[in-house]
């Protein structure tokens, strides 16, 4: 029975992590340099369009690194 309600703890903080991340796609519009960093692979040409937000990849990841440091530090 306790494996239950530790899968079901995990699927709820999947829930809401995925809310939050779903957020921030919507909210994603209204941060200008969100996308546009230096570092940022974007390539186009005549019938292909590549873009990798490598530069926001590698802040957001410091941003939320340091995030959980200070949630799991407490």
């Amino acid at each position: 029975m306790d494996d239950l309600r530790l899968i079901g703890r995990y699927l709820i903080a999947a829930g809401v992590l995925l809310s939050i991340v779903g957020g921030i796609f919507l909210l994603s519009e209204k941060i200008p340099w969100l996308g546009h960093l230096p570092g940022d692979i974007h390539i186009e040409r005549k019938n292909f369009r590549f873009y990798f937000p490598l530069g926001t990849c590698i802040v957001l990841s410091m941003i939320l690194s340091i995030l959980l440091w200070l949630i799991r530090r407490r």
